[in-house]
């Protein structure tokens, strides 16, 4: 059994809950590895007199007069909400730095040397976040004037930026030394920390890169007014890294939505509370997922002999609750239940051991066994690769096609040198000449090949007159290249049957009257963003469990975004679609006129006819013409090869009027029915 549940150390990561070895390799792309790979964030937030400053009071309704260090706070708040039940494996910390006041684990005044990172205030350690901790930082930031708190008085001194990094460097190899993501989220309103020491701008660039040789990545969120915009090329441009097409391997930086065109100064609208708060989470929540590849150094053949390697991810994937685990409660304290797995045979319950299992699949009735290097054979389709077949055009490709989640591909250096310029020119052409590529993709050893189609992200626009500095699409795609998988022979499934030789299709008045309808509903840009619609059985699963956890009150009912604003669609087209629905009457009631043996298909609709509803509820009864299983009937049906689509009942029934047998299954009643006709 796993440790005590009411005691943790906080020194190492808590061990997953295993439920059993899966003996089989799964056939298709493994997704857990998004889950699995643990991620570390360290706020840094500085605390000065600006930083404290209190907003004005705003007209607005929804005003809120959060100073920018307690706006930070809440985004550390919010974060920490979230990942203490939806990523428990994650850490995350917060360091105050600027403060008169400081603190690092067991050092104090009197250490030894006095204090290694004076100024710096280390005010949740780098852990996973517990309840505990969430409540003193709420309890924190929902305080009667919090900014007045001691620990918020800032120094006499400035504080030397160099030291900050410094100590998040100690801070990570201390806490979070085997992390594949490591994150350091600086928020401060001072665009130039080294101006009064310009030898500290050198260290601070020295300090930096040895974050970045460590694996972390530096992330800026600053604190710009209209009056004072963010300059980043004072300093902050020396410690953050860019990526670049000249330098692909580097850290990717992700630009900030409030980015000017030129790239170096970043503006707000306004200086209240509410619209910083909106701002840095709006912010912070397009960082904290950290990149994870899903395969890295997959060859992308273009022609025989010509490659370049490409490393994927996963822009998109469907989230679940998080697994739920058994408790024990027998013993002094919980304990989390550990599972395994056992075979044991059938006859005397005995374990088996798996040199005795071999592996079977049945086909016409017997078992057909393979051993383990038989079935490692059977599944060998070759090397990881993306191989180019041919190319096609965008027109050619039908949506439909598009069965699963696509995989986003970027250029990597790792084996071929070059490849970021062939594959810059490569997008460039699919995108100029509105081209896909067919391609042969096998992600992984032991995976089951596909058939995809490899295509370029929407270009790129600008949106309200202001440059796309982060060169997304419009549906907040990255540019690059997409690889989606298409159905085989064996996916496409026939369609169900019909009574129609040929679709309906509706009146010409009737689709101009839904035009303008649907125009008025239009999604904003008519474009779906996925941002603006959480899932609302994860999220109100996840608000249960938080609201248990943190001890607060419990909701009476879900935050649902999805669902429709009908005020707003009844002012809207509310007559236009009463009329649009007595017009499609008229059309059903004259397509009824005019083909009067249709046969209804779907749900029952309304009538008006007066013998129609007073014969309501009663049972209909069976009447001579029209019946199905009259001899006039049943000889065209046979006549049309059509006599298969009558019922078993219906069969019956033509059987025991003409004293045939119905004996045996459908298709021999079916059998003797044609026989007999043949016979007349």
């Amino acid at each position: 059994m796993a440790p005590d549940l009411t005691f943790r150390s906080k020194g190492g990561p808590t061990e997953d809950v295993q439920t059993g070895d899966n003996e089989d390799e799964d056939e298709e792309v493994d997704e857990s590895g998004y889950k699995t790979v643990k991620d570390a964030v360290l706020f840094a937030i500085e605390v000065n007199e600006s930083m404290l400053k209190v907003p004005p009071v705003s007209s607005s309704k929804k005003g809120d007069r959060s100073s920018p260090l307690l706006a930070a706070l809440k985004c550390a708040y919010h974060l920490m909400q979230q990942r203490i039940i939806s990523t428990p494996r994650d850490k995350m910390g917060v360091l105050l730095y600027g403060t008169e006041a400081s603190k690092f684990y067991d050092e104090d005044e009197n250490s030894r040397g006095g204090w290694s990172f004076p100024h710096c205030y280390l005010l949740i350690d780098l852990d996973v976040p517990e309840a505990e901790d969430v409540k003193a930082l709420k309890e924190l930031t929902e305080a009667d004037s919090p900014e007045s708190a001691d620990i918020f008085k800032p120094s006499r001194e400035p504080v030397l930026m160099h030291n900050v990094l410094f100590c998040a460097n100690q801070i990570f190899q201390h806490k979070a030394a085997n992390f594949t993501s490591r994150r350091l989220f600086i928020v401060t309103d001072n665009d130039d920390p080294a101006s009064s020491n310009k030898g500290s701008r050198s260290q601070a660039t020295v300090r930096a890169k040895d974050l970045y040789d460590l694996g972390v990545t530096i992330e800026l969120f600053p604190i710009s007014t209209p009056e004072y915009p963010f300059d980043t090329s004072l300093f902050f441009d020396d410690i953050i890294y860019k990526s670049s097409p000249s330098d692909p391997e580097a850290i990717a930086y992700n630009p900030a939505s409030m980015v000017d065109g030129t790239g170096s100064k970043l503006v707000t609208g306004s200086n209240d509370g509410i619209s910083l708060l909106q701002s840095l989470l709006s912010n912070i929540a397009s960082k904290v997922t950290p990149k994870r590849a899903l395969f890295s150094s997959v060859p992308l053949e273009l022609a025989p002999g010509f490659r370049i390697s490409v490393k994927g991810y996963l822009l998109y994937k469907h989230q679940k609750p998080a697994r739920s685990c058994y408790i024990y409660l027998g013993g002094e304290r919980p304990q989390i239940v550990t599972g395994y797995t056992e075979q044991v045979a059938f006859e005397n319950s005995k374990p088996v051991q798996k040199t005795e299992i071999r592996k079977a699949y049945t086909f016409g009735g017997q078992q057909i066994t393979f051993s383990d290097e038989e079935v490692k054979q059977l599944r060998n389709f070759g090397d990881p690769i993306i191989r180019t077949i041919g190319f096609k055009p965008m027109s050619r490709l039908p949506l439909w096609a598009n069965i699963k989640n696509s995989t986003f591909i970027y250029p990597s250096e790792e084996d071929y040198v070059g490849s970021t310029r062939v594959y810059g020119a490569l997008h460039h052409k699919l995108v100029k000449d509105k081209l896909f590529a067919l391609t042969w993709f096998v992600p992984r050893r032991n995976a089951t090949p596909v058939m995809a189609a490899m295509i370029p992200t929407l270009p790129a626009e600008a949106t309200d007159d202001k440059a796309n500095v982060a060169g997304v699409s419009a549906t907040g795609a990255p540019q690059g290249l997409h690889l989606i998988p298409l159905p085989f022979a064996d996916d496409i499934r026939q369609n169900p049957p019909t009574t129609h030789q040929h679709p309906l299709r509706p009146p010409d008045d009737l689709v101009d009257a839904m035009r303008p309808i649907i125009q008025q509903l239009n999604l904003p840009k008519g474009i779906y963003d996925p941002s603006k619609y959480p899932n609302p059985s994860l999220q109100w699963h996840y608000r249960i469990l938080q609201a248990l956890a943190l001890d607060e009150d419990i909701p009476e009912k879900p935050d649902d975004k999805t669902v429709p604003k009908y005020r707003q669609i009844d002012k809207r087209v509310g007559h236009e679609t009463i009329e649009w629905g007595r017009r499609l009457e008229d059309a059903y009631k004259q397509y009824q006129a005019e083909n009067p043996d249709a046969v209804r298909t779907g749900s029952k609709r309304a009538t008006n006819d007066p013998a129609a509803t007073s014969s309501a509820g009663t049972k209909k009864v069976k009447s001579e013409v029209g019946d199905p299983t009259s001899e006039e009937k049943i000889r065209e049906l046979w006549q049309q090869g059509r006599i298969g689509q009558l019922n078993v009942a219906q069969l019956k029934t033509f059987c025991a009027s003409k004293k045939i047998s119905t004996a045996g299954k459908k298709a021999d009643i079916v059998d003797r029915i044609e026989e007999w006709l043949e016979s007349k």
